[in-house]
Order: structure tokens, then C-alpha cells, then sequence
């Protein structure tokens, strides 16, 4: 009985060695879980590795876009969330990068891109305080941490910023290294990058920088907000001197050398408001647009590309100051104040875009180049070119009388019929009844054609409602044209009747340096040389003595007024030899100006323009031939029996028929529009005059 209770209690030792054992099981247990994790964790990374064979096209930091004026002169920088720009290392002083090592990771040039002393002091840290409160990363693991992985604090992204880190160190120098983590990093204020900070707190290149201020910006990412001078001021200066600290106890600098600058004062400078930018808000907007429009928005944003435009800062300028003359109405329900306005000016030999305004500045609504308006009699010169292309002359006589098309009887501006006039005084009092004649003689399609070659693309030439009816012949459009595609359209009678596409980019480099465009103006001629000669002429007439007087600048030039429908929207487009304008005054909820013509308000912005624009270049006459080959030109456009009113002899009354079914339409100003009928009674010229687009319309090409 003792024998077997000895025995039983025999193995009390072994127990005691079987709780031994057991936490050796635990521990192995431990162990092989972490290799296997690490296995995993290697083979996930491994995997993930395969996709980035060539670390050196993906670690490029994001940069910021440049947008350059005409002469080169930088007036925008365009970033997303991140401003910032690539440097290279030789170009970042010493004292900055040995600033950055003492205080962020002393053992840079001697590790493989981990550092077991510091993991091993983070996980002891860690331990203790059952949380990460400290960090063991090297500047290599913060480059691929920043460059490739989140910001999360887990243990897969840790294993994967170990991986990453030691691939970065075997495909890239030291210095390689510390260049893409000095251009990675973040600031504060939105500047990433040493290049990004060193202009943002002290107005300078990086390479400029002193000691001072090398510790200052070397002490900021540890805590970018509560860091930066600008923020806290007080405890900058206080890891301003931790750094100088670090640099000194690691021989960078002496001991007297950090006690020595921790007194001196920094010369901070905050964000100036980017003046030359919000002058030219507009443009660089319409820019930035084109270039996501070819590259995306990430090559925009984050790729560095120098785009090199158009844009006159001094024409800007003039531009910006002239259409301070914009009258005060009422505030709209948004808070934007109206009338709003828009002016876009244009070298017609080459299509650059030499200014351009698109409201107030208030908004970030382009009226320039995204407003489809109504342009009213400013549409007119396209059925004058029209006519000029198809047998008339400046002379051709039209009469000025009662015209019926449709239930349509369109009416001059003052009610008032002038009987026979020519096509030069139908251009420069801007009538309505002779030009409707004009345009029901060729056909409407015409004069939409020409205005099509010339770059207007908002014509609706199909549905119910559409731009091919007589209407269209005083600007009645079913959409409207923007102030950009009108201006460049008016470019053509300024270059010869030769249209180049409107250009607002000349080049684009990548970060690199490599051109990705470059810009060839796309031209082509529409209407012959004599036919713009003699538009011209007969424009020039309209400043001179016609309805844009108020437009006269003491120079040769040359002009169309429109008013809409009830003022709602009132033009002057205009041109010199070498400079063609435009600009356009409404509400942008397309109600009345009050009385507000083309010959009022916008012609005088445009006086202002020009008159600035044009100071210091020599007045010159237009150039061009006007005779042209017409010998079987049109002297006098008879009037079609069908559409003409007849008149009561008895009465001297005129009638349509029956004085019951005389439509009567509202007073209209001087380039008004007339009130468009309904679409089932909108009037259109007679069948046989109406080719296809283009069809049987002299083109004049070269």
C-alpha cells in the first residue's frame, strides 16, 4: 500500500519538470508562430516585390506643376494637397543633411536600413508601456514607408516597411537614400520637401540656407503642426535646440558652434498671397483644365510638368484692370455681384491667348470660355462674310423694307424702315430686316459654315429646335457661342480671312526636362483675303461712325457691337491688325441689363483694353487687297415676292393680308436679337436655297 502511494507520489519531480517543459512547448509554440509569420510575411512581401522590379520610377516623390507666362515668368504652381519640389542632393547644404541623421537616425551610414539597437529600444518602449510610444525606423524604412505604405501603426506594415527598407538599400546609395527622404517628408503649411519648406518659411532656395535655419526645418517633422514656427514659435525654438544638441553630440558641429545659434533669431516670412496668380485665376484654371483634359490629373498634380503659355502678363493686367469698369447691380442669391463680364484677347496670326478674364474673381466660373450666350448682332459679320464670298460687295444695295417669313416679321432696333441701303451701312447701323434678306438669299447654312470654320462649335443643326432658320442671322441661337470661340472666330478678318485655332499652351516639359508638346497652330483659310479686306473695311466703319463709336482708340480698327433680347447680353468683339479682342457683359442668371447696349459698357471695357494693351505698339493700317474678282458681283438684292410685305396704296398701310394676323414685336435696340418664334414657327429660308453644310459655298482654301 506505501509502495504504491510512494509510487504515486513519485512523480511530484517530474510534474515540476513537466511545467518546465510546458512553457518550452509555449515558447517553441511562440517561436514557430513567428516564423511562421515572418515566412508569411515573406512571402507576401515577395510577392509584393515583384510588382515593383525597379524601385527607382516609383519612389519619385510627387512635385508640383509650374505654369510659366509668355516670357517665362512663373505665375502659377499647381499641387494637389502637396507642394512641393524635387532638389537633388548636392544641392541641399551639409549642415541640413547633417541635421536630419543626428536627429532622426544617428546610425544612417553605418545599417543596412534596419536598425536591431533601435528596434530593440521601440520594442522594449513598446513593452513597457503596453503601447507604441516609440519608433525604431531608420530614414531608409521612413522613405519606404512614406513612398509605398500607410501611416497605420500594424504589425504587416511594419513587416512590410522592413522588407521594403532593405530592397531600397540594395538598390540605392546612402546618399540616394537620404536625397528621395529629404524630398519625401513633410513640413507643415503643405510643403513637402526641403526645396517646399525652405520657400515656405524663409523665402529662399534650399541651398541658401544657414545653420539657423538648417536646424529649425531638420526639427519640424517630428510634429509638422505643433513644430512649425508659424504655428508655435516658442516650441520650435525649443527642437531647434534638441537638433543643434544631436548635431553637436555627434561631432557635426562644436559644442559652441550649437550654443552660438541657438540665440540667434530666425527671419521667418509668412505665405505671401500669390498676386500675379489671382490676376490671371482664370487663364491658369482654363490651363490647368487642358492639361487634365491630355495628361490626368496625377500627371498635373504630382509629376512637375513646366507648362509654358500664352499668357501676356502685361496685356493680363490691362485686361483685369479694364474690366473694373463693370457696373454694380445687385447681388445675386449665390453673393456674386452682377453683371458679370468676361474678356478674352488673341494674336490672330498665331491663336495665343494674350489675356483673358472670366468674371469678377470672385468665383471660379470661367465666363470666357464655359458661357454660351447669346451674341445677338455680333453674329452678323458671319453672314456678311458670307455675302462677300458669294457675289456681293460693300456696295450691294438691299431694301430696307417689310419683310413676312413665316409668321416672323422681323424689325430694325428703332421700328423704322431706311428703304435702300447698302451692305456697308447695314454693318455699321447694324439693321435687322437687311441682313434677314441677306441671309434668306444664301441660305442660312452658310453663314453658319463660315462660322463654323472659324471655330464656333455650339450650332444645333438637328431636332425640333435647332440654328438653321433665319433667326440665327441676328444671333437668335439656340445655345449661344462662348466669348473665347467668338473672339478667335473674329481673328479670322484680322489674319486674312486665315482662322488658327485658339492657343493657350506653347510647351510642355516633364521633370525632366523632356518635352511631351509642343505647340503647332492649326490654320486654315475660309474665306478669301479681298472678302476679309472688305469686312473689314466695312467694320471699321462701325467704330468710326456707326454704333461702336464709343470704341475708338485713335487707330485703325475695326468692330461689332450686339445686343440681345431684352439686354440680356451685351457684346463688343473687336480687332487691330495685330490684336483682336472680345467682351461680353451680362447677369449670370440671363435676366435684363437695364438698357444696357454693346455700344455702351463693353465697348468703352474694350477701349480700356486696347487703349493699355496697344500703348507701346505702332499704329498700323490693316493690310490686305479688297479687289477682288467680282465682276458679276450683286449690285442690288432684289426682294423675294414671297416674303415681301405688300403694301396698301390706299391706306399706306402695311399689311401681311389681314391687319388681324400682323404680328407685333417688341422695340429692339441696336443689335438685339429679334424675339425667336416658336420652334413650329421658327422661319427658315426657302427650300432651294438651303444647300447642306458647306454645300455650295465658296470655301476659298489654300
Amino acid at each position: 500500500m506505501e509502495k504504491r502511494s510512494n509510487a504515486r507520489r513519485g512523480p511530484s519531480s517530474p510534474q515540476r519538470k513537466s511545467g518546465g517543459n510546458g512553457r518550452r512547448i509555449v515558447l517553441g509554440f511562440f517561436i514557430i508562430l513567428l516564423v511562421m509569420l515572418l515566412g508569411i510575411g515573406c512571402g507576401f512581401l515577395t510577392a509584393s516585390m515583384n510588382t515593383k522590379p525597379d524601385l527607382a520610377h516609383d519612389i519619385l516623390p510627387p512635385a508640383s506643376s509650374h505654369i510659366y507666362d509668355i516670357n517665362g515668368n512663373e505665375i502659377a504652381n499647381i499641387h494637389a494637397d502637396e507642394n512641393r519640389e524635387p532638389v537633388k542632393i548636392a544641392q541641399v547644404p551639409k549642415n541640413l543633411q547633417n541635421a536630419f541623421v543626428a536627429v532622426e537616425d544617428n546610425r544612417f551610414y553605418e545599417h543596412m536600413g534596419i536598425d536591431p539597437r533601435g528596434i530593440l529600444r521601440a520594442v522594449w518602449a513598446n513593452l513597457r508601456g503596453r503601447t507604441v510610444t516609440e519608433g525604431g525606423s531608420t530614414i531608409t524604412q521612413q522613405l519606404a514607408k512614406n513612398a509605398y505604405l500607410t501611416q497605420d501603426r500594424t504589425f504587416k506594415r511594419k513587416i512590410q516597411e522592413v522588407f521594403l527598407a532593405l530592397q531600397l538599400e540594395r538598390q540605392y546609395t546612402k546618399q540616394e537614400i537620404l536625397e528621395l527622404y529629404l524630398n519625401q517628408i513633410y513640413f507643415g503649411q503643405g510643403a513637402y520637401g526641403v526645396q517646399a519648406a525652405a520657400q515656405t518659411y524663409f523665402g529662399k532656395n534650399v541651398e541658401d540656407l544657414t545653420l539657423n535655419e538648417c536646424a529649425m526645418l531638420a526639427g519640424i517633422p517630428k510634429s509638422p503642426n505643433y513644430y512649425s514656427p508659424l504655428n508655435n514659435l516658442q516650441a520650435a525654438q525649443e527642437r531647434k535646440a534638441t537638433v543643434l544638441d544631436q548635431m553637436a553630440k555627434y561631432g557635426y558641429i562644436t559644442p559652441s558652434e550649437a550654443a552660438k545659434t541657438k540665440k540667434e533669431q530666425l527671419a521667418l516670412v509668412k505665405p505671401k498671397p500669390k498676386e500675379h496668380t489671382k490676376e490671371a485665376s482664370y487663364f491658369v484654371d482654363y490651363v490647368t483644365q487642358l492639361m487634365i483634359d491630355k495628361y490626368g490629373a496625377d500627371a498635373v498634380y504630382k509629376e512637375g510638368l513646366k507648362i509654358y503659355t500664352t499668357i501676356d502678363m502685361d496685356m493680363q493686367k490691362a485686361a483685369e484692370a479694364a474690366m473694373k469698369n463693370l457696373p454694380n447691380g445687385s447681388v445675386d442669391g449665390n453673393g456674386i455681384q452682377q453683371p458679370q463680364g468676361a474678356l478674352v484677347a488673341i494674336d490672330p496670326h498665331n491663336g495665343y491667348i494674350k489675356a483673358m478674364v472670366g468674371g469678377r474673381g470672385t468665383d471660379q466660373f470661367n465666363r470666357a470660355t464655359m458661357a454660351e450666350r447669346q451674341p445677338g448682332s455680333a453674329f452678323k459679320p458671319f453672314v456678311f462674310a458670307a455675302a462677300l464670298e458669294n457675289k456681293f460687295t460693300p456696295s450691294t444695295v438691299i431694301d430696307d423694307s417689310p419683310v413676312k417669313i413665316g409668321d416672323w416679321q422681323p424689325q430694325n432696333y428703332d421700328r423704322t424702315f431706311r428703304g435702300k441701303v447698302t451692305l456697308r451701312k447695314v454693318a455699321e447701323q447694324s439693321l435687322n430686316v437687311p441682313t434677314v434678306k441677306i441671309a434668306e438669299k444664301l441660305g442660312i447654312d452658310k453663314p453658319i459654315y463660315y462660322a463654323q470654320e472659324m471655330g464656333i462649335t455650339s450650332f444645333v443643326l438637328d431636332g425640333p429646335q435647332n440654328d438653321r432658320n433665319l433667326a440665327t442671322a441676328l444671333g437668335g441661337l439656340t445655345k449661344g457661342v462662348t466669348p473665347l470661340e467668338l473672339t478667335s472666330a473674329y481673328g479670322t478678318f484680322a489674319n486674312k480671312g486665315v482662322h488658327v485655332d485658339p492657343v493657350a499652351v506653347v510647351k510642355v516639359l516633364d521633370r525632366n526636362g523632356k518635352v511631351l508638346e509642343q505647340a503647332e497652330p492649326k490654320q486654315r483659310s475660309v474665306i478669301s483675303e479681298a472678302s476679309a479686306a472688305e469686312l473689314t473695311d466695312m467694320l471699321e466703319g462701325v467704330i468710326n461712325h456707326g454704333t461702336g463709336t464709343r470704341a475708338k482708340i485713335g487707330r485703325p480698327a475695326a468692330g461689332k457691337t450686339g445686343t440681345t433680347s431684352d439686354y440680356h447680353d451685351a457684346w463688343f468683339v473687336g480687332y487691330t491688325p495685330d490684336l483682336v479682342a472680345g467682351v461680353w457683359v451680362g447677369n449670370d442668371s440671363n435676366t435684363a441689363l437695364n438698357g444696357m447696349s454693346g455700344g455702351l459698357t463693353p465697348a468703352m471695357i474694350w477701349k480700356a483694353f486696347m487703349s493699355s494693351a496697344l500703348k507701346s505698339t505702332p499704329a498700323k493700317n490693316f493690310d490686305g487687297s479688297a479687289a477682288g474678282n467680282k465682276g458679276d458681283s450683286i449690285g442690288e438684292l432684289e426682294n423675294d415676292k414671297k416674303s415681301e410685305l405688300k403694301k396698301d396704296t390706299k391706306n399706306n398701310k402695311q399689311s401681311a393680308g389681314n391687319d388681324k394676323t400682323k404680328q407685333q414685336a417688341p422695340p429692339q435696340q441696336e443689335g438685339q436679337q429679334p424675339t425667336v418664334p416658336a420652334p413650329s414657327q421658327q422661319p427658315t429660308a426657302p427650300a432651294a436655297s438651303v444647300p447642306e453644310p458647306g454645300g455650295g459655298v465658296s470655301k476659298s482654301r489654300n
